[in-house]
């Protein structure tokens, strides 16, 4: 930015459309052979030069918390960036708070039971540490920490959970040991799986990030099953 060189202006990503006059720019892009048809190289910018487009600066009307200091924004468009925003909310004081009463997260909520902790003996004791929990989830004896189970997750006896994003309606047999990993929706991780601990392993039967992070999907378990 002109006499700010500490900083710069970026696309966010987020956008309001007239439907009709978004859908005749689509229409002309794909009418056009010279165009890349990149909604960010073509799209935005035909729209542009052909019409009426405005910018907000998104920092003058973000709603914070007395805890958070500056505007939030993260971009989660890698595994990377996903793992480390969902992570951040582990945070003692989050540099977003979904606890602010004042800036409510108005989204799909679907409704669940309570999330269960269960038993309590050494070796097999349900607890979560610095972890987000939702409704539906079942922590059967294993150890969670620094992370976030979505709705309906079942993390099955002995098994020990560090710093994952599992997904809605994953199943973790038992004895599974998952660290830096983002689990796929519905899936169900073989008793005794271990991840985290070996990169080559991980990197052969898994999506690794440069950073170590491994993406797990169904289709990976089932190859493991062959």
């Amino acid at each position: 930015m002109p006499g700010k060189p500490g900083s710069a202006l970026a696309s966010m990503g987020i956008y309001v459309f007239e439907t009709r006059r978004l859908f005749e720019v689509l229409r002309e892009d794909a009418a056009d052979p010279e165009s890349s048809h990149d909604f960010g190289k073509d799209i935005i910018p035909r729209l542009v030069a052909g019409g009426k487009a405005v910018a907000h600066h998104f920092a003058k009307s973000c709603v914070r918390s007395t805890a958070e200091t500056a505007a939030y924004w993260r971009d989660v468009g890698t595994v990377d960036a996903y793992f480390a925003a969902n992570i951040d909310l582990t945070d003692v004081v989050p540099d977003l708070d979904l606890h602010d009463k004042d800036w409510p997260i108005w989204t799909f909520s679907e409704m669940t039971a309570p999330a269960k902790f269960v038993h309590d003996e050494d070796g097999r004791r349900g607890q979560a540490i610095s972890s987000l929990v939702s409704g539906g989830c079942i922590v059967s004896g294993s150890t969670l920490r620094r992370t976030l189970l979505f709705t309906g997750v079942h993390v099955h006896s002995y098994a020990a959970v560090d710093h994952a994003v599992i997904l809605p309606y994953v199943q973790i047999g038992r004895g599974a040991r998952l660290s830096r990993v983002v689990v796929d929706r519905g899936v169900t991780i073989p008793a005794g799986l271990v991840v985290g601990e070996d990169p080559e392993l991980d990197a052969q039967r898994f999506r690794r990030t440069s950073n170590g992070i491994c993406l797990i999907t169904g289709k990976m378990i089932a190859r493991l099953e062959n």
